[in-house]
């Protein structure tokens, strides 16, 4: 088994609205198969436990869906990662939903709590909502807020019981450690699904976010130089790359949450690519496929599968 990288497989899909992006890193695991490149099986894989059992009952949290569980999945799977990161050069973790994402960043935090972590989050969606703003309660759209340990109370909208704000808690302070990152250090691509709270969120933080639009205006080249810029002061860097960035005519619609005009493969390969050659980057996450959406049989998964391959080739690469 390599050292220079672990494999984490997160399973969990209790956060999101729509069913089947737990089957999401099983797809990318058959496109493996299917092409014998047994990518996989050159390198240690842990499974992290999940909690997806709560989905055969409803919730009472009404503004954070299952709150109760993903704060255990927060506690699984930055127990993972905490232990892990010490095992290995860069972590690869492939997850299904995007509501555990803030755990990762928790387990990065936990094992350095020096250490400054750099997040670029590529996504249409900017995860900053948090259940004082979210208009749908599920939690695959707070991860974020999560790691910057804010509630957002400048733009509150919904009145959260005790209990959900006890859960609430829990999960923004895993570690005892919140925040686990500054704003300062956190920068978007591709977000274009926003709504007037995560906007407002933004604006007050002074959060990077590099639009498609902009991101071919400028050029990778320049992007590049931007947040290389942005992330000079970090002693870490966590991408976190959700597959619903690229734009689904172009890919497949195998995410829960399509949005139109997003990156090209050929754009997120260049993003990827550079990062995992970056010395500073000791996690890259995958998110958010769900084949059971995917109106092209596994293409989404196809495509993830790409992205992974050439990224642990470069990773490998460094050696």
């Amino acid at each position: 088994m390599s050292s220079r990288i672990v494999c984490i497989i997160n399973e969990s899909e209790i956060s999101a609205g729509t069913r089947g992006s737990s089957l999401g890193p099983g797809a990318i695991r058959v496109v493996d198969h299917q092409r014998e490149n047994y990518l996989f099986g050159r390198y240690k894989n842990i499974y992290v436990q999940d909690e997806n059992h709560l989905l055969d009952e409803p919730t009472p949290l009404l503004w954070a869906k299952r709150a109760n569980g993903l704060s255990k999945v927060y506690e699984h799977v930055s127990k993972v990662v905490s232990e892990e990161c010490h095992n290995a050069e860069v972590l690869l973790v492939i997850a299904a939903d995007h509501g555990s994402a803030g755990g990762t960043i928790a387990g990065l935090k936990i094992a350095n709590p020096d250490h400054r972590i750099g997040v670029l989050w590529i996504d249409a969606h900017g995860d900053l909502h948090t259940p004082y703003t979210t208009p749908t309660g599920n939690m695959h759209g707070m991860p974020l807020a999560t790691a910057l340990g804010e509630d957002n109370l400048q733009c509150k909208a919904n009145n959260v019981s005790d209990e959900t704000a006890m859960y609430w808690n829990q999960i923004k302070n895993i570690g005892g450690i919140c925040p686990k990152v500054q704003p300062e250090d956190v920068a978007f691509i591709a977000l274009r699904d926003l709504e007037s709270q995560e906007v407002a969120m933004i604006d007050r933080l002074n959060l990077l976010s590099i639009e498609v639009d902009e991101f071919r205006a400028k050029g990778f080249d320049q992007v590049a130089l931007e947040l290389e810029n942005k992330f000079s002061n970090c002693d870490e860097i966590y991408l976190s790359f959700d597959v619903d960035s690229m734009d689904p005519t172009v890919v497949s619609h195998g995410t829960g949450t399509p949005v139109d005009n997003g990156l090209l493969p050929e754009e997120a390969r260049a993003i990827l690519n550079h990062f995992a050659a970056h010395p500073k980057v000791r996690c890259i996450e995958f998110v958010e496929v769900n084949p059971c959406l995917d109106e092209k049989t596994n293409r989404m998964a196809e495509v993830a599968y790409d992205l992974i391959y050439e990224v642990v080739k470069i990773i490998e690469e460094k050696r």
